[in-house]
């Protein structure tokens, strides 16, 4: 009887997961295919649900609204040197579609944040958890703090110090303010709480300098909980749109998301266009979840069981 009731509620459950994980697919099943579609169809006061006749035609025209060129190469903080601030470029790629080159922005804007937050948030989590040292105890609450601050809070003196850096409508300026993320360095240091204080002191007794010890210890073992904040972060960055709008300004160092919004003001009844573009710029974001996600399981199952 115990054993029915089990298995019943098992494929409750399985019907409930389902069902949600459709509804969250629907979206992008909609936006996917809306790309595909012409026009008519879109624009058809009954839902068309899969397209009976598959055009590219939104595809081409995103690739045809505008130009830019594909990268630019800079001379390191030449922009101090310039009367209007800007840096001076020696090498650009060749013309290429602009939302290529919006894309392009945002996938090395996500990544560098990424793998910026990452690095310093292992550190400085390992140390707030595993090192004994004057103000520890008020360096975590000022993060604990830290975390509950509205980023609107601190966004004028977020431009004022973008601009006295030069470093204002760059990618730098939205991806500098990222990387010292208050969650990152939480979530971290609650893994590194984990690792047992014994390991590392064996660590130390064999020579192991503080550098090799986190390389080769610590950090394979909370590397779950890195991963998990690998998407956090790159998701995020991708996400950030409010950053993003503040800081960005010229059409070369635009993301896709202010491309996309762009276009949307400039076809405001382009819906074709739109999806292609929000279809677009959704590849990144599901390869990154496909790359990382073992180690995002892994992260939330063991920050769940963390007793």
């Amino acid at each position: 009887m115990r054993s029915q009731k089990s298995m019943a509620y098992r494929v409750i459950a399985m019907i409930l997961v389902v069902i949600l994980a459709l509804l969250f697919l629907f979206p992008l099943y909609w936006i996917v295919t809306g790309s595909f579609k012409t026009g008519k169809e879109i624009n058809s006061t009954t839902p068309v649900w899969w397209p009976s006749e598959w055009t590219l035609t939104n595809y081409e025209t995103l690739m045809s609204k505008q130009t830019a060129n594909l990268f630019d190469l800079s001379i390191p903080f030449s922009q101090y040197f310039t009367k209007d601030g800007e840096a001076i470029v020696f090498l650009s790629g060749p013309e290429v579609p602009a939302a290529i080159r919006w894309l392009l922005n945002t996938v090395w804007m996500a990544v560098a944040a990424m793998l910026l937050t990452c690095a310093t948030a292992a550190m400085a989590g390992y140390a707030l958890a595993k090192k004994r040292f004057v103000g520890r105890g008020l360096i975590f609450t000022l993060i604990v703090c830290a975390m509950a601050l509205p980023k609107q809070v601190i966004l004028i003196p977020l431009i004022r110090e973008m601009s006295s850096l030069k470093l204002y409508n760059t990618i730098s300026a939205v991806i500098y303010p990222i990387v010292g993320w208050p969650f990152g360095v939480f979530l971290i240091k609650q893994f590194a709480e984990g690792i047992p204080g014994e390991i590392l002191e064996s660590a130390r007794i064999d020579g192991a300098g503080e550098f090799r010890t986190f390389t080769k210890i610590a950090f394979p073992m909370i590397k779950p909980g890195v991963g998990a904040l690998a998407i956090f972060t790159f998701i995020s960055a991708w996400n950030d749109y409010f950053m993003q709008l503040i800081m960005l300004t010229s059409t070369r160092n635009l993301t896709i998301s202010l491309g996309i919004a762009k276009m949307q003001a400039e076809n405001s009844t382009n819906f074709g266009l739109i999806m292609a573009g929000a279809a677009f710029a959704a590849v990144p974001i599901i390869i990154v979840f496909v790359i990382f996600q073992k180690y995002f399981t892994r992260g939330i199952t063991m920050g769940a069981v963390k007793g």
